[in-house]
C-alpha cells in the first residue's frame, strides 16, 4: 500500500476521486496509527508520521468510499493526569462523515477493568464497536434553493425521523422511520397542508445507545447522546451505513426545499456519549481526553453541567473548530437551514458561568456561513444559573420556557398576573427588547419533546413514566397540567369535551401570539403517550405518532382541521406576526387615532393598573389594530390588515364580554374554540360594537374587523 504524506487540512477522511487523506488531531498522542477495517474483521494498520500542529496526516491512493476505518492511539493512560490513551480502543474519528455499524457493550469498549476504574483494560473493542466511514462528497443538488424564510413566516414543526413517519398508513414499510420517509409525498403533503414551513428534526447526528438503556431492553430513542458530529445517524437510513445515510439525508432536504421547507436541526454540542469517568472509551476521550473534556481539580473526574457526565470544553481551539467546522459541513454540504442548540447555556460557560460574550457566540457572530441562518437556543443547562431565557447575543431566537409556563399556567387557572400573559403574547418585550431584539426572537410553544403531549397536558395531573423503568423518579414532576377532572383515559363526555376545548385553547393561543410558534409532531391530531413525560428511552408506539386512518372522523381529525384554520389564519394575517413590538400608542403618519394594541376588561372597559395586578386574572380581551402595524413591507411600503379582537375566558365559569366601543362598530366571530370545529363554518355569526357574548368556561373567540 502506497502511503503519502498527505495534509494536515482539512481534518477528518477527504476523498478527493483518486485517493483519501486522513487528517487528525491529537496533542497527547505518542503515536497514531490509522487502522483500514476489512469485512472480514482484519485490518490493515497505516502509522501516521506526517505531523503539523499537533494534527497527524496521510494521504492513501485508491482508498474509496464506503472504506471503514478508525484510529489507535498509542500514549500515556494515566487517569490522575486526565489521560486516557489506549492503543486497544478503536476510535471513531471525530471528523468521520459517516459511522458504520453499532456498539456491542461489554467491558471491551471501556478503558478501564469492571470494578477497578483505575486499572487499564487492554481488551480489544475493534469487535464491538462502530467504524468510520469514507464517504464520496459528490452529490446532484441540481437547483436546490435554501427557502430562507423569514421568521415573521415561519412556523415550526418539531419532529422525530423515526417517530413521525413509523406509524404512517401511507408509507411503504421499508421507508419507515427513515430519512427517505421525510421525502415520501404523503408527509411533505401534511406538513404543507399544515402550513409548516420549518422541519426541525430531534438529533440526527450519529448517537449512542446507552449500556445502561440496552441492558434494560430500551434504548436512547431521543438522541441527545452524540458520537458523530459530521455523520447522520446510520439507523434513520433505508440504504445502507457505508455511506448511503449521507445520500438518504441529502435527497431528503432535497426534496423538503422543493416544498418551501426548511431543515433544522437539533444538535448537541454540549457533551458527547463517553460519559463520565466511568463511560466507554469511543472517540475523543482516547485522542486527547483533557483537549476535548471539562476536567475537574482532580483530572480524573469531568465537570458535568448537562446532566450526562461530561461537557465538552468550550475553552478549548479545537472544541470550538470541532463545532464550527460541524456546523459549516451542515450548512455547506448537508444544505440545512439552522440549528436549535441544546442545553446552550453550556455553550457558554468558558469557566464555570454562563458568559454571553464566550468564545463561542463571538466566532458565530463573525462566521460568514453559521451566522447567516437560524439560530435557536435552549436557553438553559443543569449547571448553576443555567436558566438564560432572555439573554443570549442578538443574532439568536429562543425556546420561550417563560412562554410555555405562562400559557400553561393561565388556562389551567393557576393565579398569575395577567400583566405576564400580555407580555407573553405580544412577544415578551421584558426579556427581548432591551437589547435590541424583536418579538421574533421568541420561539413560543406549549408542548415539545422534552414533557408531556398536547393530549396529556390536558389529560394527566401527573407524570406515569413507569414504563421508563426507573419507577416513575425520572421526567419533570411539576408540569403544569391539568385532566380536566380525570387521571388518563376516560369515557366521560364531559371531560372529552373540554380537554379538547383547552387543546383548541393552547393551539389558538400560540397561532395568535407574537413571535414564532412550534408545534410537536403529532399535537395536531392530539398524540398521546399514556402520560409519560420523558419518553427520551422509548423506541415503540409509546412515543411514535399514531396517524390518522383514512375515513377517520373522531375529535382528532376535527384538531387537525381546526390546526390548519389557525394556521392560516396567522398566514394571512401580519397582525399576528408583527416584526415590532407594539408601542401602546397610535402610529405617527396615519389617520388612525387608535392605539396599535388596547386592553380591556369583560366589561369592554381599557383595563386600570388594579385590573393587571389582579393575581386571580383570567380574562381579558385584547384589540389588535391592523391599521397600526409600524414596520413597512418589504419595499418600504406601509402594511395594513384587518383589526382583531381576542376574548380569553380562562376561568372556570362563562361569562359576558362586552364588545368594546370606539374600536369599530362591526364584526365577525372568526374562532369560537367552544364549538367542536373551533372555526365556524361558512360565515361567522356578525356581531356589534356594545354587543354582549357568553363564552363558555375556558374559551377563547377571535372577533375580526375588516380594513
Amino acid at each position: 500500500m502506497q502511503v503519502w504524506p498527505g495534509e494536515a487540512y482539512p481534518l477528518g477522511a477527504a476523498y478527493d476521486g483518486a485517493g483519501t487523506n486522513f487528517a487528525v488531531f491529537s496533542e497527547a498522542a505518542d503515536r497514531i496509527e490509522l487502522c483500514l477495517l476489512h469485512d472480514d474483521g482484519s485490518e490493515t494498520a497505516v502509522e501516521l508520521r506526517e505531523t503539523d500542529a499537533f494534527v497527524r496526516h496521510a494521504y492513501l491512493p485508491g482508498v474509496m468510499p464506503g472504506q471503514r476505518y478508525g484510529y489507535r492511539v498509542h500514549g500515556p493512560y494515566e487517569p490522575e493526569r486526565g489521560l486516557r490513551c489506549n492503543s486497544a480502543k478503536l476510535l471513531l474519528d471525530p471528523y468521520a462523515r459517516a459511522i458504520s455499524g453499532s456498539i456491542k457493550w461489554g467491558e471491551e469498549v471501556y478503558g478501564y477493568h469492571f470494578g477497578s476504574p483505575d486499572r487499564r483494560n487492554d481488551l480489544d473493542s475493534a469487535p464491538h464497536t462502530m467504524a468510520s466511514v469514507v464517504v464520496n462528497p459528490y452529490f446532484d443538488w441540481g437547483d436546490d434553493r435554501r427557502p430562507r424564510t423569514e421568521y415573521h413566516h415561519t412556523v415550526i414543526y418539531e419532529a422525530h425521523v423515526k417517530g413521525l413517519t413509523m406509524r404512517h398508513p401511507g408509507l411503504p414499510e421499508e421507508l419507515r422511520g427513515t430519512y427517505a420517509a421525510l421525502a415520501h409525498p404523503a408527509i411533505i403533503e401534511h406538513l404543507t397542508e399544515l402550513g409548516v414551513t420549518a422541519l426541525e428534526l430531534m438529533p440526527v447526528h450519529q448517537f449512542v445507545n446507552d449500556h445502561r438503556l440496552v441492558d434494560m431492553g430500551l434504548g436512547n430513542y431521543w438522541g441527545y447522546n452524540t458520537i458523530g458530529f459530521f455523520a447522520p445517524h446510520n439507523a434513520y437510513a433505508s440504504w445502507g451505513d457505508r455511506g448511503q445515510q449521507v445520500l438518504e439525508f441529502k435527497s431528503a432536504v432535497k426534496a423538503l426545499h422543493e416544498a418551501g421547507i426548511e431543515v433544522i436541526l437539533d444538535v448537541v454540542y454540549n457533551h458527547t456519549a463517553e460519559g463520565n469517568h466511568l463511560g466507554p472509551t469511543l472517540s475523543f476521550k482516547g485522542l486527547d481526553n483533557p483537549s476535548y473534556y471539562r476536567l475537574t481539580d482532580d483530572p480524573r473526574y469531568y465537570m458535568d453541567t448537562t446532566g450526562t457526565g461530561n461537557s465538552l470544553l468550550m475553552r478549548s481551539p479545537h472544541v470550538l473548530q470541532l463545532i464550527m467546522d460541524s456546523l459549516r459541513y451542515w450548512v455547506t454540504e448537508m444544505h440545512v437551514d439552522g440549528f436549535r442548540f441544546d442545553l446552550a447555556a453550556t455553550l457558554a460557560r468558558q469557566f464555570h458561568e454562563v458568559d454571553r460574550l464566550s468564545s463561542f457566540f463571538d466566532l458565530v457572530q463573525q462566521d460568514p456561513v453559521v451566522s447567516q441562518v437560524k439560530l435557536i437556543a435552549e436557553p438553559w443547562d443543569v449547571g448553576e444559573g443555567g436558566y438564560q431565557v432572555g439573554n443570549f447575543p442578538p443574532l439568536w431566537t429562543e425556546w420561550n420556557g417563560k412562554y410555555r409556563d405562562t400559557v400553561r399556567d393561565l388556562w389551567r387557572g393557576e393565579p398569575r398576573t395577567m400583566a405576564e400573559f400580555a407580555s407573553r403574547l405580544t412577544g415578551s418585550s421584558d426579556l427581548y427588547q432591551d437589547d435590541g431584539r424583536r418579538p421574533l426572537a421568541s420561539i413560543n410553544f406549549v408542548t415539545c419533546h422534552d414533557g408531556f403531549t398536547l393530549h396529556d397536558l390536558v389529560s394527566y395531573n401527573e407524570k406515569h413514566n413507569e414504563a421508563n423503568g426507573e419507577e416513575n423518579r425520572d421526567g419533570e414532576s411539576h408540569n403544569r397540567s391539568w385532566n380536566c377532572g380525570a387521571e388518563g383515559e376516560t369515557d366521560d363526555p364531559e371531560v372529552l369535551r373540554l380537554r379538547a376545548r383547552q387543546m383548541r385553547n393552547f393551539i389558538a393561543t400560540l397561532m395568535l401570539s407574537q413571535g414564532v410558534p412550534m408545534l410537536s409532531h403529532g399535537d395536531e391530531f392530539a398524540r398521546g403517550q399514556g402520560g409519560n413525560n420523558n419518553a427520551y428511552c422509548q423506541d415503540n408506539e409509546i412515543s411514535w405518532v399514531p396517524w390518522p386512518e383514512d375515513g377517520e372522523d373522531d375529535d382528532r381529525t376535527g384538531l387537525l382541521g381546526f390546526t390548519r384554520a389557525i394556521v392560516r389564519l396567522r398566514k394571512d394575517h401580519p397582525v399576528f406576526r408583527r416584526r415590532r413590538f407594539f408601542h401602546g400608542r397610535p402610529v405617527e403618519g396615519t389617520h388612525d387615532e387608535l392605539s396599535d394594541i388596547a386592553w380591556f376588561t369583560p366589561a369592554g372597559e381599557e383595563m386600570t393598573q388594579r385590573d393587571w395586578d389582579s393575581a386571580q386574572a383570567s380574562t381579558l380581551t385584547v384589540f389588535l389594530n391592523g391599521n397600526a402595524i409600524s414596520e413597512p413591507d418589504v419595499r418600504g411600503q406601509r402594511i395594513t390588515d384587518d383589526s382583531f379582537l381576542l376574548m380569553f375566558n380562562a376561568s372556570h365559569r362563562p361569562l359576558q364580554f362586552v364588545v368594546p366601543v370606539n374600536h369599530g362598530r362591526q364584526w365577525q366571530v372568526v374562532v369560537d374554540t367552544a364549538r367542536s370545529e373551533g372555526v365556524p363554518p361558512g360565515e361567522g355569526a356578525k356581531v356589534k360594537a356594545g354587543d354582549r357574548l357568553t363564552l363558555p368556561d375556558r374559551s377563547l373567540t377571535v372577533l375580526q374587523r375588516p380594513a
